[in-house]
């Protein structure tokens, strides 16, 4: 299989002046590049993402083929183009042009899809189009762009902001979605259920996240949640304080311990934490629960 070309390496095979980059940001999932070219006729390797446009400046006839015919249009500012991702293509356009290149990966776009559908997304794919007004994504990409330049407080919940709302009308406008089947009535499957209990049992010393215990699984934040609840009858936070304790518990009548470390690893912030959370849940206190056990 061909490997799949990266956005930082696009130059290589459509030369142009990079006029403003987000590389140095590290996005998580997109990137964006300002570019300005000449006139050009390139044949681009498949893409590892798919590719948003921007025109910005100069007007040209533009076309392109992927998998398929040529298509032609003409193209002025305000107008947006989109590539598909993972498939060869051959661009032309005759005139100078700027333009604003947003570049997604399959598993941002698959992540919104499953929190915007509220289900499990097993493949998404963007239609190609070569000319579009879209205004929308047009003003989007100059609102990100504008963030890459100024850098201001608070820009990247800004961006990831702005990138969740284009993920979203891209799906609705110009995808494809294929949901996966449900595992069933029971939730998670039970491997999935064993895997991510000796997962949590083994980090219990440390905080989790939802997205960390999603990932466990290949499913998005949304659907583990529901997915959890159905298997385990509880929320996953429930779930890993109950492990907490039955860790405390365990480590209270084998160890000696001290009840300061037995806190710590048992994944509570302090031992006055670990002392609040047992006599909520245990009626009565780390001492004196170790007192009775071993009376």
């Amino acid at each position: 299989m061909t490997e799949l070309v990266t956005p930082d390496l696009l130059h290589n095979w459509v030369p142009g002046e990079i006029l403003l980059g987000s590389e140095p940001l590290g996005w998580d999932g997109m990137s964006m590049r300002s570019y300005r070219y000449g006139a050009s006729d390139a044949l681009v390797p498949p893409l590892r993402d798919f590719v948003i446009v921007a025109f910005r400046q100069g007007l040209t006839r533009m076309r392109r083929r992927v998998d398929g015919p040529w298509q032609s249009e003409s193209a002025a500012p305000g107008d947006v183009s989109i590539l598909t991702r993972a498939e060869e293509c051959h661009w032309y356009w005759d005139a100078p042009i700027e333009v604003i290149h947003l570049y997604l990966t399959k598993h941002l776009l698959a992540k919104v899809a499953a929190d915007a559908f509220e289900r499990d997304i097993s493949d998404v794919h963007l239609q190609d189009v070569l000319r579009t007004e879209d205004d929308v994504v047009n003003r989007s990409l100059i609102a990100i762009a504008d963030e890459v330049r100024s850098s201001n407080l608070g820009g990247r919940l800004y961006v990831d902001a702005v990138a969740t709302q284009i993920c979203v009308h891209l799906l609705r406008r110009y995808a494809n979605v294929s949901v996966r089947e449900a595992g069933g009535s029971h939730g998670l499957s039970r491997v999935q259920a064993r895997v991510l209990t000796d997962y949590i049992e083994a980090n219990l010393d440390r905080q989790l996240s939802l997205e960390e215990l999603a990932a466990i699984t290949r499913t998005s934040a949304s659907h583990f949640l529901r997915q959890f609840k159905m298997r385990f009858g509880m929320p996953p936070h429930a779930f890993v304080l109950k492990m907490r304790i039955a860790r405390a518990q365990r480590l209270l009548t084998r160890t000696a311990l001290p009840i300061k470390d037995i806190s710590s690893q048992s994944g509570f912030s302090d031992q006055s934490h670990m002392t609040r959370v047992f006599q909520r849940f245990v009626q009565t206190t780390p001492f004196n629960y170790r007192r009775v056990s071993k009376s």
